[in-house]
């Protein structure tokens, strides 16, 4: 009988040790979910907390529950959009670029769609920018013109469907100097080509700017490139109607052909 008993016992104690272990692995890394059984409104709100707080990653973590719990109402639709702009914030542009997509797709009328083609042409516009970034100490002439152009036509489907939009001022400003910057780009491969005696290739990318960007600052130096470009090829004819053109839309310009710009400017350009 005492046998039994202590039998019993060791079997109730085993019982207890087991569960007890496996409530501390369930409470561990990867186990144990504390937000399983909170509501949308906590899920928003503690991610929103999170968000504003600079941890990104727990609030993406949260925004995706949500999202996966709670797939419907007004809390999924706004968790998106905010999602997005965490996903932005933790350098992961193609997952934020992802994110403002989907809102796009699935919620082409809600109120704050503004703000998702204003967050595609931020994430392109500059991945090192903040929210309220400084527009001077940025040089995206030097990087790849793909992202420039696809920052460019986000915010121009902005401003063209959103003329309101509290995002349509910024926008616009980081369209003026996008197309500085993709057009000093241009300038930058022509440049290329001069130094390699690349000539036509030079005059062609030249031209490009004058019909592509015809109001900016880099049309002066386009214009330069087609003379010495010309030039070189012993094409004078052209090569006068060009220095013409850029002395008469540039009468304060610096260069000229007798002038120290002569020889081989552009490999100090």
């Amino acid at each position: 009988m005492l046998i039994r008993s202590v039998t019993a016992l060791g079997w109730a104690l085993l019982l207890i040790g087991s569960v007890w272990l496996a409530g501390c692995k369930s409470t561990g890394e990867g186990g144990y979910d504390e937000t399983r059984d909170w509501s949308a409104e906590r899920l928003y709100t503690q991610a929103k907390e999170e968000l504003l707080g600079g941890d990104y990653k727990k609030a993406i973590s949260y925004y995706e529950k949500l999202g996966a719990r709670y797939p419907y109402g007004r809390y999924a639709q706004q968790a998106q959009l905010e999602l997005g702009y965490a996903y932005y914030r933790d350098k992961e542009p193609a997952n934020a670029l992802s994110a403002a997509d989907r809102f796009i797709k699935l919620y082409p009328d809600h109120p704050n769609v503004d703000y998702a083609y204003y967050l595609k042409g931020l994430v392109n516009f500059n991945e090192d920018l903040g929210l309220l970034g400084d527009l001077a100490n940025q040089d995206m002439s030097e990087r790849d013109p793909r992202g420039a152009r696809e920052s460019f036509e986000a915010y121009r489907e902005l401003v063209t469907r959103f003329p309101d939009s509290r995002y349509a001022a910024d926008a616009y400003a980081r369209m003026r100097y996008l197309v500085n910057s993709m057009a000093n780009n241009a300038v930058r491969v022509a440049t290329y080509y001069m130094n390699h005696r690349a000539y036509i290739a030079a005059v062609n990318r030249a031209q490009y700017v004058l019909t592509t960007y015809p109001q900016t600052p880099a049309v002066e130096q386009a214009l330069i490139v087609m003379v010495q470009a010309y030039d070189a090829m012993g094409l004078n004819d052209l090569r006068d109607d060009a220095e013409r053109t850029l002395k008469l839309n540039f009468p304060d310009t610096q260069y000229s052909l007798a002038g120290p710009y002569r020889k081989r400017w552009y490999q100090f350009w």
